[in-house]
């Protein structure tokens, strides 16, 4: 089932029940055994999260910038922090990667372990101290196709698997989008989106208008999924601290319900 949030939502953070077994069911009901607590070498998260930042030349270089400092002003807050401390074993491993055309994504923060302040004052710094780069195309399956390996090679596996995706456009580069969403969900992956629509949609671009409704019907999916649109550029920051509490947190919001006749709102390109 998916879930519409809206920014200025209250959340509340939420434990995972944890207990020392043998495995750990991983969300499409098939059990993990490197997770095996008993297992001291891999430390057990309790959310492992993909960052998947669209640079497409749609966005300008302020844009840019404002994105980079929403997500680390969002790893570093309080309401992150406090979410963190809510779960069973306190930590979150994040890797951050941006992304424009099928073939173009760079890793920008490897695989890190948050656990509390100084690891996520740490993070924030990795991602400030990059250069901002920008690329041609978009490619949203691109970067869903990219994400769902890294999990294999994550050295911290978690209870949660999400790749969160922030873009301002739709997918217009490589494979269609909704066979890419399908294969991450059928690994028990959850996709949630941020897209940004805080200019007017342009034809030379390939824009579409209500982006909302396009991630919302081909991009997200999985447990608990859900949308936060940025329609004003000082929403920024306070929507993707607000995306990435509640990822962690794992709390169900307000379900958005979609009649059937509008269920096929938007082309899946």
């Amino acid at each position: 089932m998916r879930w519409y949030v809206s920014i200025g939502a209250v959340l509340i953070a939420s434990a995972i029940t944890a207990s020392d077994v043998a495995g750990v069911a991983a969300p499409n009901g098939r059990y993990r055994p490197e997770m095996r607590s008993e297992d001291k070498a891999l430390p057990v998260v309790d959310v492992e999260l993909v960052l998947a930042v669209d640079v497409s030349y749609s966005m300008d270089m302020d844009e840019l910038a404002v994105q980079r400092e929403g997500y680390a002003q969002a790893i570093v807050s309080k309401e992150f922090l406090q979410a963190l401390k809510s779960l069973p074993n306190g930590k979150v491993s994040v890797t951050y990667f941006e992304w424009a055309a099928s073939n173009d994504q760079k890793i920008i923060i490897p695989w890190r372990v948050i656990d509390g302040p100084e690891t996520a004052d740490a993070v924030a710094v990795e991602i400030l101290k990059a250069p901002i780069r920008r690329a041609s195309r978009t490619s949203i399956s691109g970067a869903i196709y990219f994400a769902m390996p890294l999990f294999e090679s994550n050295p911290y596996p978690g209870l949660r698997r999400v790749i969160d995706i922030s873009g301002d456009g739709p997918n217009n580069n490589g494979a269609p989008v909704t066979p890419a969403r399908e294969t991450a969900l059928a690994k028990g992956i959850t996709i949630n989106g941020l897209p940004i629509m805080v200019k007017e949609p342009s034809f030379s671009t390939m824009d579409i208008e209500n982006l909302d409704w396009y991630y919302e019907d081909c991009v997200i999916g999985g447990p608990g999924s859900f949308v936060i649109a940025i329609k004003e550029r000082e929403q920024f920051k306070e929507a993707t601290r607000t995306k990435l509490v509640q990822e962690i947190a794992g709390v169900p919001a307000k379900p958005r319900v979609v009649p059937a006749q509008a269920r096929s709102r938007v082309y899946c390109s």
